[in-house]
């Protein structure tokens, strides 16, 4: 039951730091994004670690490291993925092999065992995390065979996430989550500073890696929307291709930072979250509940920019519940 609860509500909040992070990419690039995001969530740990607490034992820091590192390479495959498109097919495909390769592990490697109704609650759960993560687009074309390697590698990154934070004790507390986030943010900014240092030595400004890393055009976007067509249905297109290279503006850079570090602030609450979730119960469980990341993003969207849910949406959103209730009957 608690395994449920707390890793729908995971998926939730998860969904809403992916908002944030969305419209942050709108406005700076997606690596400055992710380091930024990555760093304020490490000083909300730091903060709360007095109150939260947890061991220093040695294997729960290597756990927590080698996290850091699968997170990273996730975060950035994901990027490309989506910058590639199309956003429609690749989005809830990394969300279902994010979901499958936990739960794959969860049920041969760990022998973890459910109800018979478990068992029909997670197929349901895996059709709806594709259903939730479906964006219909007009003239879709098919993906390239770079993209869909790439969104299949960061769900296997995501999935690798899971499954090596379910590896730490209950007593590391949020070390691991700690150590997660030092690392991340440590191999986020060391890129951005070798982008700078490309930078210079081309004899270009150094702050053009804040705007140019990623064309803030082809960026991944919760509301996927191209920064040059009309706001009229962001949440049922996709972004488009890159046009420009433009940098950021100081009002655009100042924003994104801002929404950066809420990103950053949300989405530690999604990590304690998914390791309660994990320490609960059962990694399968909670790691296919927590890949219905997209719903709180599309409801985000619907509430706050009044955009249109799909009915194949909607569809997933009433499996996912369906799927959630059955789990906790499990």
């Amino acid at each position: 039951m608690l395994t449920a609860v707390f890793a729908l509500t995971g998926a939730l909040v998860y969904g809403a730091a992916d908002f944030l992070g969305g419209l942050a990419s709108k406005r700076v690039s997606a690596i400055l994004v992710t380091a930024v995001g990555a760093l304020s969530g490490l000083v909300v740990l730091v903060a709360a670690y007095p109150v939260l607490g947890g061991e220093w034992r040695a294997e729960d820091v290597m756990w927590g490291v080698v996290s850091g590192v699968t997170g990273a390479v996730a975060i950035s495959l994901l990027y490309a993925s989506l910058a590639i498109g199309p956003m429609s097919i690749l989005s809830p495909l990394t969300a279902l092999v994010s979901a499958i390769v936990p739960l794959a592990w969860g049920l041969l490697v760990s022998a973890e065992r459910l109800a018979a109704i478990g068992y029909w609650a997670l197929g349901i759960a895996l059709v709806a995390v594709v259903l939730v993560g479906f964006v219909p687009e007009r003239g879709a074309v098919r993906p390239s065979l770079r993209g869909i390697l790439m969104a299949i590698g960061s769900g296997i990154a995501i999935g690798a996430f899971y499954i090596t934070i379910a590896q730490t004790s209950d007593a590391s507390g949020v070390v691991p989550l700690l150590l997660n986030r030092l690392v991340n943010a440590a191999i986020m900014f060391a890129v951005i500073g070798v982008l700078a240092l490309v930078a210079l030595v081309r004899h270009r400004r150094p702050g053009a890696v804040m705007g140019e890393w990623m064309p803030r055009s082809a960026a991944p976007s919760v509301v996927g929307v191209d920064p040059t067509d009309p706001p009229a249905s962001p949440i049922t297109r996709t972004a488009g291709p890159a046009r420009t290279l433009a940098r950021p503006a100081p009002s655009d850079l100042a924003a994104g930072i801002r929404l950066a570090i809420a990103c950053g602030v949300v989405d530690v609450v999604a990590n304690v979250l998914l390791l309660l979730g994990i320490r609960a119960g059962d990694l399968s469980v909670a790691a296919v509940l927590g890949a219905m990341y997209p719903a709180g993003t599309i409801l985000l969207a619907a509430i706050v920019l009044k955009e249109r849910i799909a009915p194949v949406q909607w569809a997933g959103l009433v499996l996912a519940l369906t799927a959630a209730g059955m789990l906790a009957l499990a």
